[in-house]
Order: structure tokens, then C-alpha cells, then sequence
């Protein structure tokens, strides 16, 4: 056998070996710490009469970053809790279910922050556009079917306090 040759089958044993020993690695899994639910506001559902349909606690969505994360990765919400988008402006909305795991009511406010639309039962990790029906500046997101359960109609409001 030739120094070339040699040198050759010598170099393929080393790269065969240590690609042998490459998959005796154990293999790293890195597990996503759970996205904890942040009280900046609260609100109350009304309905157009003025009585209260319910109290909420919300978290914000204010900025690009937060806009685009909204609840994905959230295993679980309590009832009593939302996120509440706030646009700069009214105009027709679009939203998806990318990377969320619960299902949601998206309720589409002017605004006045007057309900102009509710999408019902949102499915998980769909990435269907779930559009407002009208402009919309705000969009409030809660646990799926509690829309119905709250009655919610077009024309309630939102009265939002935040510090």
C-alpha cells in the first residue's frame, strides 16, 4: 500500500471514529420556563346600560415585541384574567393563534373601546387570520366560550383603569 493510500485509510478510520463518537453525546433538551401571567391593569365589562358584566385583570400588549408574543406559550389563564392589546390607532385588525395552546374569544374594540366584534373559540396553534369585522384599536383576548357564557354583545364597553 502506498503513503498516500495509507495516509488515507488512516484519516477515514479517524473521521468514522469520531463520528461514532459524536452520538455517544447525550443529547441536551432545553425545557421553556412557564410564561407567568403580569397584572399591569384591571377592567370592567359593561354592558350598554351600564351594569357590570364582569371584573377583570389584565395584561398589556402595548409595544411591537408584546403585540407579537401576546399569550403564546401560555399553558393556562385564569378566568378572571386577559391581555388587552392597545393599537395607536383604529383600523381593521388581524390576528392568529401561532404558539398558543388555550383557546381564546377575541373581542375587537373601537376607540371608545366599544365592542365592534367577537371571534368565538379561537383554535390553538392555528395560523388561520382571525379578522375584526370593523376598525379596531383595541383587542381584548379571554379564555374561550366566556364570551358566551358573560353574554357579551357588540356595543358593550370596556372601562379600563390602569396606573
Amino acid at each position: 500500500m502506498s503513503r498516500k493510500n495509507t495516509f488515507l485509510s488512516l484519516l477515514l478510520v479517524i473521521l468514522l471514529f469520531s463520528a461514532c463518537k459524536q452520538n455517544d453525546v447525550p443529547k441536551k433538551t432545553v425545557v421553556a420556563a412557564p410564561v407567568a401571567f403580569k397584572q399591569e391593569a384591571e377592567a370592567y365589562l359593561t354592558k350598554t346600560s351600564g351594569d357590570t358584566i364582569q371584573h377583570l385583570k389584565l395584561e398589556i400588549a402595548d409595544n411591537d415585541y408584546e403585540r407579537e408574543t401576546g399569550l403564546m406559550y401560555r399553558q393556562a389563564m385564569d378566568q378572571d384574567q386577559g391581555m388587552l392589546f392597545i393599537f395607536e390607532q383604529e383600523e381593521p385588525r388581524g390576528f392568529y393563534m401561532k404558539n398558543t395552546h388555550i383557546p381564546l374569544d377575541l373581542i375587537f374594540l373601537n376607540a371608545q373601546r366599544k365592542i365592534v366584534s367577537i371571534s368565538k373559540n379561537a383554535q390553538p396553534e392555528s395560523l388561520e387570520t382571525i379578522p375584526s369585522n370593523l376598525p379596531a384599536q383595541y383587542v381584548l383576548e379571554i379564555n374561550g366560550g366566556l364570551s358566551d357564557q358573560w353574554n357579551l354583545e357588540t356595543g358593550d364597553s370596556l372601562i379600563l383603569n390602569r396606573d
